[in-house]
């Protein structure tokens, strides 16, 4: 079975949906038959990336909101996040465009850590804080995962995977994926939402049958 995720590392609710989605597979009896696919996705793509700006004082500017009001609102998924495991940072999270991490993420794919690389984004831009369109975090984390030092440099230093990236935004409009995440079920059902475990598990069991 293969399922396909739509995603963008800088979306919150990616990676809670990521993590109640594997809390789904280690429940499902035919997991190891399972193929992960991580799609690219971008829900800004003409954001430009500012060191000098949290997430938090971005959206607050974006939207008109005040600080105060700001934090609350972000609190919210802070504790979604939270009961989950993970311990995001908004203050800390940097604004960056992420097309070069989706980049990445197609290198990591055809070097088999695709579901790694989605992991160790996610974690570096919502707790630690680290920019995902400079070129150094990035190489750190390509090189983490276990991939060659060249083939890095070069996707760094050139468009590689720009038409991959830009084939799965294309994918996602053909099928009329409105937000992320989005998952697909071996191209028979679509789930769209970081939903609850139970949901998946659900998922993967009809798709299984049918």
């Amino acid at each position: 079975m293969k399922v396909e995720i739509w995603s963008d590392v800088m979306c919150p609710f990616c990676y809670i949906g990521k993590r109640r989605f594997e809390n789904a597979l280690a429940q499902f009896e035919n997991k190891d038959e399972v193929e992960i696919v991580w799609r690219s996705f971008q829900l800004n793509p003409t954001l430009q990336t500012d060191p000098s700006k949290n997430t938090i004082e971005h959206l607050a500017e974006s939207k008109g909101w005040d600080m105060d009001y700001t934090r609350k609102t972000t609190d919210y998924v802070v504790n979604m996040a939270k009961e989950l495991g993970l311990n995001y940072d908004f203050e800390k999270a940097i604004v960056a465009n992420s097309f070069k991490a989706h980049r990445l993420l197609h290198l990591a794919k055809q070097n088999q850590v695709q579901n790694e690389c989605e992991e160790k984004l996610f974690e570096a831009y919502f707790i630690h804080g680290k920019n995902i369109d400079d070129n150094d975090a990035l190489l750190e984390l390509g090189l983490s995962l276990g991939i060659d030092l060249d083939s890095i440099l070069d996707m760094l230093s050139s468009d590689a995977f720009a038409s991959d990236v830009e084939s799965d935004i294309y994918q996602a409009q053909q099928i009329g994926v409105q937000g992320v995440p989005f998952f697909v079920f071996d191209n028979k059902y679509a789930i769209s939402g970081a939903q609850q475990s139970e949901t998946f598990l659900a998922a993967l069991y009809k798709a299984k049958q049918s």
